[in-house]
């Protein structure tokens, strides 16, 4: 990881630094995805396939995946494995189900009754990636929120052959309705729907480049369906004075590069003893990772920024807007109530990025790419819809109608404002 300082930069250098990994060609992406989406709405199973003897190499006989598999695959995972799972699914339940929130009634004026209702969706659908590794701890966070909202329907893709970990934790979640697809034509199927996968109303789950440019795509086609968030590759920004452990820094930061070559990792310290320990301690503990090369190829965009002062190092974070923010400071908490942008904070030297992935209980599907100015974790609420509703008596009506009217015909709007005089008169 290159050093920088900070104040010896431009205005111009500095938002270079903190500039994503380029993405791919997105034209080229586009249209791949694209003709992905077309030929799996024209073809459907056939289509389903076909990518998946071309993508995966795999040649599908059924594109569900029966009881007796899930249940063989049960049966193969450890005891350990299962206990482990467990602890986290507890945890992530109690988290999500403290955030459910009741109707709400308010009498507006005397009259005039206004509720907020919430309603679970009909219809989800949870993307599992497979790719390097599988990933059950995604299936744990799409799950557990899907089942507790109340979600009547809720089904599962991953890429096949999908690993019996996460058929097993699919199932111990309460979903059993599964389909060995991935990629794009898997987003596709979802949204629209085939002879053996049903249309759902919202895609959830992270997944590589095509898996997010389909959910783009999807989400903005007529007849498609929503999506929980725009994602990017992870990224990870710690922010540490001279009180950080080093070897923990450099840990959390190798955390987040062997995700993939294109994740990024940020330290901002206002300590240049810190820097070098860091330094130190990730060439020492690369040599220990099994995706090693990986996380070498993410360091070459990572860097570690020296600051003027932690205010400083605060500033450039909430510029940058990270998936994961990581404080490790003398008092941590003082640094957070000045954190505007973050997809999810882990405060102290105890509190490593692995606990969020995994078992702490906050949800780990994040906004990326620095849209945490604007969107938020992955939540109980992000399973429902709300809508309101008004209900107004005669005096509600006769109540409201000074507002009513002149504001319709402000707008030229005379058949608005009729629809209350026509009501008012024909009650005298």
């Amino acid at each position: 990881m290159r050093t920088l300082v900070w104040s010896s930069l431009s205005q111009q250098e500095r938002m270079r630094q903190l500039a994503r990994p380029a993405l791919e060609d997105s034209g080229m992406l586009h249209t791949q995805v694209s003709n992905i989406i077309d030929n799996v709405k024209m073809q459907g199973d056939d289509a389903l396939r076909d990518y998946a003897q071309r993508f995966d190499n795999t040649s599908l006989s059924e594109i569900a995946v029966s009881a007796a598999q899930i249940e063989t695959a049960s049966q193969s995972i450890s005891d350990e494995l299962k206990q482990a799972i467990a602890l986290a699914k507890s945890n992530i339940e109690k988290f999500h189900r403290a955030q459910a929130r009741q109707d709400i009634s308010v009498e507006t004026v005397k009259g005039v009754q206004c509720e907020l209702r919430t309603q679970p969706l009909r219809s989800v659908g949870l993307y599992a990636p497979g790719g390097t590794a599988p990933l059950p701890s995604t299936v744990l966070m799409t799950a557990v929120p899907a089942v507790i909202s109340g979600c009547k329907n809720i089904i599962l893709c991953s890429p096949p052959p999908i690993s019996d970990v996460i058929l097993y934790t699919a199932q111990l979640c309460g979903v059993d309705t599964i389909y060995q697809i991935g990629g794009a034509q898997a987003v596709a199927a979802m949204a629209f729907g085939t002879q053996t996968v049903p249309s759902v109303d919202k895609i959830y789950g992270p997944g590589n480049k095509f898996v997010t440019e389909a959910k783009k795509q999807v989400s903005n086609a007529v007849g498609g369906a929503g999506i929980d968030m725009p994602a990017g590759p992870s990224e990870v920004l710690v922010i540490a004075d001279e009180y950080a452990n080093g070897a923990f820094v450099a840990a959390d930061l190798l955390s987040q590069a062997e995700h993939g070559t294109d994740s990024q990792t940020i330290l901002l310290t206002d300590s240049e003893q810190l820097a070098r320990d860091v330094t130190t301690a990730i060439k020492e503990q690369l040599t220990d990772l099994s995706r090693a090369d990986i996380a070498r190829a993410a360091l070459e965009h990572s860097k570690i920024i020296v600051c003027r002062d932690i205010d400083e190092a605060i500033s450039i974070s909430n510029d940058y807007a990270p998936e994961h923010l990581i404080i490790q400071t003398e008092q941590p908490r003082d640094v957070l109530a000045d954190i505007y942008a973050a997809g999810s904070v882990f405060l102290g030297k105890w509190s490593p990025e692995s606990a969020g992935d995994y078992a702490s209980g906050t949800n780990h599907v994040l906004p990326t790419y620095g849209m945490c100015n604007s969107y938020s974790s992955l939540s109980l609420a992000d399973f429902s819809r709300r809508f309101t509703v008004q209900e107004l008596s005669f005096e509600g009506l006769n109540n409201l109608e000074s507002s009513i009217v002149p504001l319709a015909m402000a707008e030229g709007l005379d058949a608005h404002a009729n629809a209350v005089s026509i009501r008012l008169n024909a009650k005298g």
